[in-house]
């Protein structure tokens, strides 16, 4: 993308603005500053970038292309931060023939240099979050450091950019990658305009103030360790990359955003089958807040992959996993997987029937335990209860002792009867939660009565103390 003046100098263009259009191009200076807030729950990056230009009193024309990129067309805006009172946009033109470029009209009351800022929205600048947890040996604290990346997909080459990545939600009528696919001339059809238009009014509104919050960078600023600085803007949250960033055409770059040291977290293993299929996998829990060390800012989503310091100078894998979105006090929960020294087993240990009511002569409904009628053998069942008493038998191979949580949904009408202390997750499912001691074995029974036909009067599981 450029910008071009037409003319070999300004003045040629006061001197004989007749001829003007006849005129070779020149392109303007470099840019000073460039800034990229890129949206990440949308494939939106807005551009802000500013320019020293050479103006003469009256009308200057300058041209703006953006050739082989992912502009959107209606979006590109030119402003005068520091001379509105000297510098006027009279009028923009889009020429038929050249869809991937527009011409500024400016009328300039003075002679001489002033900054000019463009902004516009692009596509295909994205990024993305990942987090490296390590353990201690003892897998009693961690480390957690978090890391963006950034990847330029957009066909321009942006160099010396400061960089500010926004966690939140955009909604946006189209996407800007579809808007820059137009062609927009002076034939453009007057219903896409007006809602092309409309669009970039709503999402800009926000967004240009978001992106305006922040001062940019000097250009030429030295280099050095970059930090990442967070902001609370109103629903949405702004990282901030310290110092300025070069991002070529197609690369990527990978920044740091946090570090926590010695983290707290908890390890618990849990057997939830709606949640993590038929297996018990080991968890580890913490939170995003102050109290763990962390907490100063939602944690976007990305990829977790945690490790375990051998004390020995190495590493061992433990497991990856894709987080969303986490707000400030929320739980992280990561999912290591089965733990082969955790070994779980659901045993029935014995089943039987009984309470059985009976109709008698197509009609009445008795009890057969009741004696107000004699049963024949043409009786027909109306009701009965299934009792299955189980234990649910955990071994902890382990050097430390566990906290175990196990959740088993039952349907019908359902009474759980158990002296273990359960607690109800939902209306049909049961929670049990135990602390197994290293190297033995853990039995956890209960016994289920399942009320069937005539007995069943709701869907749902009672808890009820006893063995």
């Amino acid at each position: 993308m450029k910008a071009y003046v037409t003319g070999t100098l300004l003045a040629a263009i006061l001197i004989a603005p007749a001829v003007a259009k006849n005129i070779d191009l020149s392109t303007v200076p470099d840019r000073n500053t460039i800034q990229l807030t890129i949206y990440n729950a949308e494939d939106l990056t807005l551009v802000r970038e500013t320019r020293r230009l050479t103006f003469k009193k009256g009308a200057n024309p300058l041209q703006f292309s953006w050739a082989n990129t992912l502009i959107d067309p209606t979006s590109v805006e030119i402003r005068f931060p520091k001379d509105a009172d000297k510098l006027e946009l009279l009028d923009t033109t889009y020429p038929h023939d050249k869809p991937q470029m527009l011409y500024w009209s400016i009328e300039s009351a003075m002679d001489g240099e002033a900054t000019v800022e463009i902004t516009y929205f692009t596509s295909g600048l994205t990024w993305s979050a990942d987090y490296v947890c390590i353990t201690d040996p003892d897998e009693a604290r961690m480390d957690i450091t978090g890391y963006v990346r950034v990847f330029n997909n957009s066909g321009e080459e942006y160099e010396k950019a400061q960089v500010r990545l926004v966690v939140g939600t955009i909604n946006l009528v189209e996407k800007i990658a579809e808007l820059a696919q137009r062609r927009y001339g002076l034939a453009v059809d007057k219903l896409d305009e007006a809602k092309a238009k409309g669009l970039r009014a709503s999402a800009a509104r926000e967004m240009m103030d978001l992106a305006g919050s922040a001062v940019m960078a000097p250009a030429g600023a030295p280099a050095q360790p970059k930090e990442i600085q967070k902001e609370s803007l109103g629903e949405y949250f702004i990282y901030t990359v310290e110092g300025t960033e070069t991002i070529p055409n197609g690369w990527s770059k990978r920044m740091r955003s946090f570090e926590g040291d010695d983290v707290p977290f908890k390890i618990q293993y849990r057997f939830r089958p709606a949640e993590y299929g038929n297996q018990m996998v080991r968890m580890f829990l913490l939170k995003n807040d102050t109290e763990s060390k962390l907490g100063t800012t939602p944690l976007p989503d990305g990829i977790v992959r945690v490790y375990r310091d051998n004390g020995k100078d190495g590493l061992g894998f433990r497991g990856q996993q894709p987080i969303k979105y986490v707000p400030i006090g929320e739980d992280i929960e990561l999912n290591l997987g089965p733990d082969p020294e955790v070994i779980h087993e659901w045993v029935p240990v014995k089943t039987w029937r009984d309470n059985f009511w009976f109709k008698v002569d197509g009609f009445d409904v008795y009890h057969s335990l009741g004696g107000q009628v004699k049963i024949e053998v043409n009786d027909t069942v109306a009701g009965w209860e299934d009792h299955t008493r189980y234990v649910e038998r955990i071994r902890n191979y382990r050097a430390q002792p566990i906290e175990v949580e196990i959740r088993r949904t039952f349907g019908g009408h359902t009474v759980f009867v158990s002296g273990l202390s359960p607690t109800l997750h939902d209306f049909h499912t049961v929670q049990l939660t135990a602390s197994c001691p290293p190297g033995q074995k853990t039995e956890l029974p209960y016994h289920i009565r399942a009320l069937q036909g005539y007995l069943a009067k709701q869907q749902n599981v009672t808890l009820v103390a006893g063995n």
